[in-house]
């Protein structure tokens, strides 16, 4: 029984690595092929907007794909919160839409988001029981930047869902603003998991996908500085801001702290605080 279980749980770590490398793959898309990224979202997009589409699956996919490695399951449920709400408020959205137009393809994507909503709720339900192999707490400069992030997400998403312009650097169609609000949104649900349950094994999956999301983004916005409209320049500052402080929080205790530093095992001995 014990070795069937453990050949289950085997099978589960496999299934989510290879997952979240098909997810970092389709990220690739939207960042290297411009025409098949097309394919794949249904509004008109900008260079800007592709690359951000391919920040958000990174950090979708990065997390993933280390709980599939590194056996801490129990990660898996806030990356599942996160996307269920993001997905459970677009169901709504695309509904609406669908219903005022009437648009048939909102429609469609509307009825996928409520599957793909009931199916991560079912996924968080799961993954939400297994307990962390690494239950040492999370630093408290980390825990912190967990309240910062999760309130600064919730404010801009909720602005960007409303439509309100020049949240982001660059234009936004009516529509975009408001997928990349739930986006945002379903973010914070991310954090606010993290701060629910302060192990440093919930962290370390949080503080990966946050840095994929930073890594993407902060070329081009550095770039963009030269192209940036004047009543766009202060969000362009504000948000290159944050994506600096949140990757320097993430390498610091990823990489160079050493108490907290990633260590790649693929045992399933649990980690204790000490």
């Amino acid at each position: 029984m014990a070795d069937q279980k453990q050949r289950g749980m085997t099978a589960i770590r496999m299934a989510l690595a290879a997952g979240g490398v098909v997810v970092l793959s389709v990220s690739v898309v939207f960042l290297l092929a411009p025409d098949w990224a097309q394919y794949l979202w249904p509004w008109e997009m900008s260079r800007l907007s592709r690359i951000f589409i391919a920040s958000i699956l990174a950090a979708s996919a990065i997390p993933v794909i280390w709980a599939g490695l590194t056996d801490e399951i129990a990660a898996v449920a806030s990356g599942s919160i996160d996307l269920s709400v993001m997905y459970a408020l677009m169901a709504i959205y695309l509904l609406v839409l669908g219903a005022e137009a009437p648009n048939v393809g909102a429609t469609l994507l509307g009825v996928a988001s409520v599957a793909f909503a009931v199916g991560l709720a079912m996924l968080f339900i799961w993954s939400e029981r297994i307990p962390f192999r690494d239950r040492r707490p999370m630093p408290r400069p980390v825990f912190l930047s967990f309240w910062v992030f999760a309130s600064v997400l919730t404010v801009v998403g909720t602005l960007l869902a409303l439509g309100v312009p020049n949240i982001f650097p660059w234009p936004l169609a009516r529509d975009t603003s408001a997928m990349y609000g739930f986006i945002y949104l379903g973010a914070a649900a991310y954090f606010v998991y993290g701060i629910a349950r302060p192990v440093w094994g919930n962290a370390k999956g949080q503080l990966l996908g946050f840095l994929a999301y930073d890594v993407v983004l902060i070329p081009p916005f550095l770039l963009h500085f030269s192209t940036v409209r004047p009543e766009m320049r202060m969000s362009l500052i504000v948000y290159t801001t944050v994506l600096f402080v949140s990757a320097v929080i993430a390498i610091h205790y990823l990489f160079l702290n050493s108490a907290t530093r990633l260590r790649m095992s693929l045992s399933a001995q649990p980690v204790r605080a000490e």
